[in-house]
């Protein structure tokens, strides 16, 4: 398993995402951590090997990453999985068939496709509730829970958990709380200090922040399920390539100066589209007229630059979408430069339309992910493609 070296948690963020987890190569010095572009190593004789043997179960770039990002939330293991789904998919093989959880009813469509269509026919059972109440989680725990799933901000109405309470509940009924920080990353939001006990990324997203691999990442901070979680990533073989690795690693170096400039763009432009859309349709945790801005600004170091706005209509929407020049009409989210998307009909396509609309998740519902371009320009693009 890959534990984080000893002082990575004494430097400032900003510090240990440059350094943190990885060392200059000992072979030649290099800065950078090469990219070990091998499935197997040679063993120096029987029994004996320098802590690698196989690729799937371990690899020095990849584990890299793992302590880097392991190192920003502030915990000691870290666990590299192939894409975001690969790494949920492994934290549910942690429990068995016949096992309940608790899960917010506005999860990324793909989790839900997950948990709704393929493992529900494997004898797990799954309530969705509103975690903006806590209490709905409460209501919603059995004796058979083993989990409390959530994602705060969620995908796309952004709407947030209180983690504190979430980690409360989760506890008293025996429970994990398990959370996608996806969205606000560790450089904004920090779950493990709120009691969580497993986060999720999907590293393809502001982790990496160059849309140019797709991958995913587990942390935990115990020791017995870091055990059961390097188990099940060498048994099931969900894991990254070194290139991937590698990408996601350059990636992170930068976290901290992109997610400050996602965050300036994403405020700009939510006051400006709730001037010109109306605040009630616009949807952004860092306005002041959102019902949870309090909460926000309390768990959250920052908002970042994911904004959905309500068109009023799915012909509206897909005149927006057709007349952008600067943002890009495409799915996912986190990467430098700026994306809109149709939640509708791309990110929760697979869930169905009467629990689309019930969540709120509308045909005039559209999805931007701030880049860090120059936030006149992207107002500019906005205006004429609205007007």
């Amino acid at each position: 398993m890959t534990k984080i070296f000893d002082d990575d948690l004494d430097a400032e963020f900003g510090t240990r995402a440059i350094h943190a987890g990885q060392r200059p190569d000992p072979l030649s010095g290099a800065i950078m951590t090469p990219i070990y572009q091998t499935s197997t190593y040679v063993q120096e004789a029987l029994g004996e090997n320098k802590g690698y043997e196989y690729a799937r179960g371990r690899n020095p770039t990849r584990e890299a990453l793992e302590r880097n990002i392991a190192a920003l939330e502030g915990v000691r293991y870290g666990f590299a999985f192939s894409s975001g789904m690969g790494a949920i998919d492994s934290i549910m093989k942690l429990v068995s068939a016949g096992d309940h959880f608790v899960v917010g009813e506005n999860v990324y469509g793909g989790t839900f496709r997950l948990f709704d269509k393929i493992l529900s026919r494997m004898g797990m059972t799954f309530s969705y509730v509103d975690t903006r109440d806590v209490n709905r989680i409460a209501e919603a725990m059995r004796p058979n829970t083993k989990a409390v799933l959530v994602e705060t901000p969620t995908n796309p109405l952004m709407r947030l958990t209180d983690l504190e309470a979430a980690a409360e509940a989760a506890h008293a009924g025996g429970a994990l709380l398990i959370v996608d920080n996806t969205f606000a990353t560790p450089y904004f939001q920090r779950p493990f200090e709120l009691g969580a006990d497993i986060v999720w990324h999907s590293t393809t997203k502001y982790l990496n922040g160059h849309s140019d691999m797709v991958g995913g990442i587990v942390l935990v901070n115990d020791d017995d399920l870091a055990a059961r979680l390097q188990f099940i990533l060498n048994a099931s073989g969900a894991v990254p390539g070194p290139m991937d690795a590698w990408l996601a690693l350059r990636g992170t170096k930068t976290l901290h100066l992109r997610m400050q400039r996602h965050d300036e763009n994403g405020r700009t432009i939510a006051a400006w589209l709730a001037e010109h859309m109306g605040e009630t349709n616009v949807f952004y945790p860092g306005l002041p007229s959102h019902p949870q801005y309090e909460l926000a600004a309390r768990q959250m170091r920052g908002f970042g630059g994911m904004i959905s706005v309500e068109t009023g209509s799915q012909e509206r929407a897909a005149q927006v979408l057709g007349r952008v020049r600067v943002f890009s009409l495409a799915e996912s989210l986190g990467g430098v430069e700026s994306l809109i998307s149709h939640p509708a009909s791309m990110t929760h396509a697979s869930v169905e339309l009467d629990r689309r609309t019930a969540l709120g998740i509308t045909p005039g519902l559209i999805r931007l992910s701030c880049g860090v371009e120059d936030v006149g320009d992207l107002l500019a693009d906005l205006e004429q493609a609205i007007a």
